[in-house]
């Protein structure tokens, strides 16, 4: 998935899956997909994949859909040929970065804008009053109910995102989606807090129950946002001939809050099999849990001074970029408990439970 959403076209493509690297011979020499031959064959598979899909809303917007690498455990962000498309069709395209500024968008920016030039006028920062609370320490089973010291609590973790964008060199705007239970006095906080103590433009959306309508103020918001002040040029965490190493140390420190990284034998292994390898110009990829600044998936807030650990380092040789593993985390992605895919079936030459 990495590598469909990074290549550049067909070329590009059949490059990175020869690059994947399979293994290490007895004499230490990598193999790869090209030594095993098979190269042509995933292409024939990945040929219309590669393609990005036009498909609209529910209220007959028109919307590129096209890939889905998730940005705890690889960069995501969706494929460079969906995003060229759109801006070559389009006044205003918008992109998503999934889990917050220290996963999507550092990856966004540190990994796809610097390997294919592109360079956003804007961020727009999502935030919910639930979120918040989380990490404002609200018991999970009570974030739905009004608390404005919880929220108030929790702004320290916003607080970090916001910062860790404007260290990117980005204009930044913080959206708040309202749901049902939110009350005005939340939003009242929400608002001074941003506009006043952040200095940031700040604006409710209603999409989730008024659909786009609702979300016309800020679709307003963000266009005289970018006309007004846009971004200026983008500032990466590291530069390209960082050692990986200082490149993952990097990451922790400024964008993460760590005090300190430690790496386990096996990755410092993999990491010296990469710059022998003449990989040390790649981007670093950190897979963790999108709950917490931290490694912790229980550490809520804004969290900082903590150890980050690196247990294992896994070399993409294909999507070019050098994958650190933190903490417990599985790199594959996520199900839940009762997946639709139990509830999907074709029966009497109808599909049901896609609704």
């Amino acid at each position: 998935m990495a590598i469909l959403c990074l290549a550049a076209d067909e070329a590009d493509l059949r490059r990175r899956i020869e690059n994947i690297l399979l293994g290490y011979t007895y004499e230490g020499k990598p193999f790869t997909v090209k030594d095993l031959g098979v190269a042509g064959s995933i292409m024939v598979l990945l040929k219309d994949a590669i393609q990005p899909n036009l498909v609209q809303t529910t209220e007959n917007t028109p919307a590129i859909v096209h890939g889905g690498p998730f940005a705890n455990i690889a960069h995501g962000c969706n494929s460079l040929l969906a995003t060229r498309m759109a801006m070559a069709h389009s006044e205003y395209t918008i992109t998503e970065a999934g889990f917050g500024a220290d996963l999507g968008a550092e990856k966004f920016y540190n990994i796809l804008c610097r390997k294919s030039g592109l360079r956003p006028d804007l961020t727009v920062i999502v935030a919910t009053a639930q979120g918040l609370k989380m990490h404002g320490g609200v018991p999970l089973d009570r974030i739905k109910e009004p608390n404005e010291e919880g929220l108030r609590a929790g702004l320290a973790n916003l607080d970090r995102h916001v910062r860790n964008l404007q260290g990117f060199g980005q204009t930044v705007l913080v959206v708040f989606n309202h749901f049902a239970g939110d009350t005005d006095e939340e939003m009242a906080l929400l608002r001074a807090h941003c506009e006043q103590t952040l200095g940031v433009p700040f604006v409710i959306n209603y999409a989730y129950s008024a659909g786009g309508a609702g979300a016309a103020e800020m679709a307003q918001l963000v266009v005289d946002t970018i006309e007004r002040r846009p971004s200026g040029p983008l500032q990466f965490t590291y530069a390209d001939g960082d050692p990986l190493k200082t490149k993952i140390e990097k990451v922790a420190r400024s964008i993460y809050g760590a005090s300190g990284v430690t790496f386990a034998p096996a990755a410092l292994k993999r990491l010296k099999l990469a710059e022998e390898g003449g990989m040390q110009h790649f981007p670093v990829c950190i897979a963790k849990t999108q709950f917490s600044f931290s490694a912790d998936a229980k550490r809520y807030g804004a969290a900082s001074g903590f150890d980050f650990q690196i247990r294992d380092v896994v070399i993409n040789a294909g999507a070019e970029m050098i994958v650190a593993i933190a903490g417990d985390i599985l790199r594959m992605p996520g199900l839940p408990k009762d997946p639709q895919a139990n509830h999907i079936d074709y029966i009497d030459g109808e599909i049901i439970g896609l609704s």
